[in-house]
């Protein structure tokens, strides 16, 4: 008589067990029991019990439960007594844990046990169910038996409410199967038949074993040359095997690597998590019927060791290691995987080796036309975590990634050189981290030169006209060159294309676009206001020239009427005058510093029609460039020099300082 608190004892069954557990447990059950006989005739019988009520699309029921059954030794006395021991040792020589049945309850409301027997030369029959409160065995009878041959039928019925995840037999069977492929593989010990069936059709009967042995197998296992690998476990040698299996037809199941501890399924996790290329099932071509024939399959790879044995839970539903390395466990789950993931790949071969290509040739095509700033990395960068078929994102996410984990090893090599009291450690790797560095600043500059020349492609378009018959607004073109009403507080200073006006605005400490220049805006001394014009600066010292730029839409000329009062020339020359009067001051808020000496360059960038290039000829004073395509004037009184330059010339002359390097990228 047991005494032990059951119910609490499933409440407590850990994480790692399934719906598929305890129907696992009496399949194997089953197994050793007619092992225990030692016949050659074993046959386990599973039965599928279903609902009463059918589903409304498939017309099938749910599942409810099973009933195994088996032609084995049966509940002896000694087999009854350790069923109602908690923990019992009697089948520990093949892994037993004495727990197992306990994870019928977790799932199932009943679990109902009968058996034939022999003892002394007689049969009796027992029958009992399990206990919910402090008894293990319930309602148990024993006594003279009619039959004649010894077994065991037991039933786990009334599922509870987690919803047993396949309804086909087919699919049933073969999930037991997967789960046990151990046992059917053994070569030492023979596993007796295994069936399934409909308890409503009980005539129609799937042989589990038909999986490995017909001609058309849905299982095959594939020849493997080294299928052992070792580890050391506190300077013990730890050997494991690993064995492949093509499943075929797998409908969605994935290629998955199974750590296996005394002959049944573990842990079950992708192959693609350590080899990408496993992501897809892969196809078998017919040979009699041609290449278009054939079947899909996908890769399992069984691991078998005493290491597994030894570490397996109670519930036999994960391992007492680690899953990922760390100092006090030398062996993890994820380091057993790795291994048995690099076999499967030798195992598969050319399959592999395939995709592999097509996703290197598919990196390959991406850096070459959309980022070639990452030729470099890319050819030192391994790819062998990155998914199969990946995405331009994808691709740049991960080198991105490298990049910037290069660039933290470059640091710490800098960091600890500078740190290092030995001059010959200096002199021998100083030249391996500025080569590093070097590499780095190639990829940056590369992709922004690329950068560059997508700007230059867009600014282009900005002066082409639209749909409409109109050209864009001075705004739109404004803001591919600086975003309107914003200044460097809100961008950073990579975020801005002044480069295309004038490369000394790369290093502006501050702009302004659309704001006042005498408005406080911080500690900064370069300013730039932008649409109304443009002011720069390098630092604020009266030798330092000023600039200021004036914008007007392509194909405006109304600035060039009598009575505009938009006249750029005359604001850019008010506009010095202003400076030079101190009504304008830095964003520290002090006076901008000019003296009589300071000089001022002013740029009006417009369209240069025949009414603009006559008006400043023949009413503004100024002199055509050598091009045709601007005007310059020097106003000797203020120390301005003026430059009046076509949309045109801006684009060009932005397309020749950048030409050389669009060529040496072979992105023209």
């Amino acid at each position: 008589m047991s005494n032990v608190n059951v119910k609490r004892l499933v409440e407590n069954i850990r994480s790692g067990t399934n719906i598929y557990t305890p129907l696992v447990e009496l399949v194997v059950n089953a197994i050793q029991a007619i092992e225990q006989k030692e016949i050659d005739t074993g046959l386990v019988e599973i039965s599928v019990l279903r609902s009463e009520q059918k589903d409304l699309i498939d017309r099938t029921a749910e599942v409810n439960g099973f009933v195994v059954k088996d032609n084995g030794i049966g509940f002896t006395q000694s087999n009854r007594d350790s069923f109602d021991t908690l923990y019992t040792t009697q089948k520990v020589a093949d892994g037993g844990k004495g727990f197992g049945r306990f994870t019928c309850l977790k799932y199932f409301d009943n679990v109902k046990v009968s058996s034939t027997f022999s003892e002394d030369g007689k049969n009796y029959d027992r029958s009992f169910k399990m206990g919910l409160d402090t008894e293990i065995i319930l309602d148990e009878t024993c006594g003279a038996s009619r039959f004649l041959n010894s077994g065991s039928v037991v039933e786990i019925s009334s599922i509870k409410s987690v919803k047993f995840p396949e309804k086909n037999i087919e699919l049933i069977g073969r999930g037991i199967f997967e789960r046990l492929l151990p046992y059917f593989v053994d070569k030492e010990r023979r596993c007796p038949s295994v069936v399934i069936f409909d308890s409503k059709d009980p005539s129609r009967k799937i042989s589990l074993n038909n999986y490995l042995r017909t001609q058309d197998s849905q299982i095959a296992e594939l020849k493997v040359k080294n299928r052992q690998f070792d580890f050391l476990e506190n300077e013990m040698t730890r050997s494991f095997q690993v064995r492949i299996f093509k499943f075929y037809s797998p409908k969605s199941a994935k290629s998955k690597i199974s750590l296996v501890a005394h002959r049944r399924e573990v842990t079950s996790n992708p192959l693609q998590t350590y080899i990408p290329e496993f992501e897809e099932e892969f196809f078998e071509p017919n040979a009699a019927s041609g290449p278009s024939s054939g079947r899909n399959f996908i890769i399992k790879a069984y691991v078998y060791g005493d290491y597994l044995n030894e570490n397996v839970t109670l519930e036999r539903g994960e391992f007492r290691f680690q899953a990922d390395s760390d100092l006090l466990n030398s062996i993890s789950q994820s380091q057993i995987e790795q291994k048995a993931a690099e076999i499967a790949k030798t195992a598969m071969g050319f399959e592999i080796s395939e995709r592999s290509r097509r996703k290197e040739a598919r990196i390959e095509e991406y850096v070459a036309s959309q980022a070639p700033w990452h030729r470099t990395l890319a050819k030192e960068a391994d790819f062998s975590t990155l998914s199969m078929k990946p995405s331009n994102q994808d691709i740049e996410i991960y080198l991105q990634k490298k990049k910037y984990e290069n660039e933290i090893a470059t640091r710490a090599q800098v960091n600890a050189l500078l740190e290092s009291d030995n001059p010959d450690e200096l002199s021998q790797k100083i030249a391996q981290v500025v080569e590093s560095i070097s590499d780095s600043s190639k990829n940056d500059l590369a992709h922004y030169v690329s950068l560059r020349r997508c700007v230059l492609d867009l600014f282009s378009k900005s002066l082409e006209i639209g749909t409409d018959g109109k050209h864009r607004s001075e705004g739109d073109v404004h803001d591919i060159i600086m975003s309107r009403r914003k200044d460097s507080d809100q961008i950073d200073y990579d975020d801005h294309n002044l480069w295309i006006l004038d490369e000394r605005l790369n290093f502006s400490t501050y702009i302004s676009s659309d704001k006042p220049l005498n408005m406080d805006r911080g500690d900064r001394t370069d300013i730039t206001i932008f649409n109304k014009r443009i002011a720069f600066r390098g630092e604020n010292e009266d030798s330092n020239p000023i600039t200021i730029f004036e914008f007007k839409k392509p194909q405006r000329d109304d600035f060039a009427n009598p009575s505009s009062n938009e006249d750029p020339i005359q604001q850019i020359v008010r506009y010095v005058n202003q400076i030079k009067d101190g009504k304008f001051k830095t964003p520290k808020g002090r006076g901008i510093h000019v003296s009589k000496t300071t000089p001022f360059y002013g740029y009006v960038v417009c369209d240069l029609g025949k009414k603009v290039s006559d008006w400043l000829e023949r009413e503004k004073d100024f002199t055509p460039m050598p091009d045709g395509l601007g005007w310059f004037r020097w106003f000797g009184n203020i120390n301005l020099y003026m430059e009046v330059i076509s949309w045109e010339k801006l684009l060009r002359d932005a397309e020749m300082r950048n030409k050389i390097f669009f060529s040496k990228l072979g992105i023209n």
